[in-house]
């Protein structure tokens, strides 16, 4: 078995949502070398721009996986690198972010639009009602929120609309059906921002991939349940590692 797992964050939150998620992982297994690796700052909402950059930074022979936007981008760099890629997985990430004609799965664009102009006129506030999306119809949802807030970083304005016209870009069902190697898709059944019928979307798009769904779980399930996602992620390390 490989043993290095990269995690990518989401849109906006940073680095911190994922943290008790790793520590879950090296809880379960101490041969695991796992790493949070903070999504580049970019201005471009080229995937191209943001894939040259982790392709970069990154090792190969690595398992990659991410939460929400970083998931999507997992899965494109784990398509380009193929055999190089130990495995994929996803968390609460959508094959398409924003809908779209042939994917209706996914946020409406009108939904969309209003948000990025929220983010584009206010980002703070914007960033708060992002956290409040997240943790929505979750244990707790209000403190998990304050907590997602309280552990983003920083950031310009233009750094997280980039982020946002990435999300609304990316499309990762060629990358999805091009990568051979094993891969893993956990959802939440109450997300606020991936529905959770994209997840027969996805088998439709491709069968051969295991898919999980967390039950009363919100799209901050990375930060509300780490233990369980840990649990699922180190047995699908297990299989497909023949370990």
């Amino acid at each position: 078995m490989r043993d290095r797992v990269i995690l990518l964050p989401g849109w906006g939150l940073g680095s911190a949502p994922l943290e008790p998620l790793a520590a879950a992982l090296a809880g379960l297994d101490e041969r695991l070398k796992v790493q949070i690796e903070a999504l580049p700052m970019l201005d471009s909402d080229d995937p191209q721009d943001w894939l040259d950059e982790l392709d970069a930074s990154l090792p190969t022979d690595a398992w990659l996986g991410g939460w929400s936007l970083g998931g999507m981008l997992a899965a494109q760099l784990a398509a380009r690198r193929g055999e190089r890629c130990c495995g994929l997985f996803t968390l609460a990430s959508n094959a398409c972010f924003v809908a779209r004609d042939d994917w209706s799965t996914a946020m409406p664009a009108a939904t969309f639009d209003a948000f990025h102009a929220g983010c584009a006129s206010d980002s703070a506030q914007t960033l708060k009602r992002f956290a409040l999306l997240c943790t929505q119809a979750g244990a707790d949802a209000r403190a998990l929120a304050r907590q997602l807030v309280l552990g983003a970083p920083l950031q310009q304005p233009d750094a997280l609309l980039a982020g946002l016209d990435l999300l609304a870009t990316l499309d990762t069902r060629a990358a999805l059906q091009a990568y051979n190697g094993p891969q893993l898709h956990l959802f939440a059944a109450a997300d606020a921002l991936v529905p959770v019928a994209a997840t027969q979307a996805l088998l439709e798009l491709v069968a051969d991939v295991e898919v999980g769904i967390l039950q009363g779980a919100s799209h901050a399930f990375v930060l509300e349940r780490p233990h369980e996602v840990a649990a699922s992620i180190r047995a699908f390390i297990g299989e497909a590692g023949d370990d």
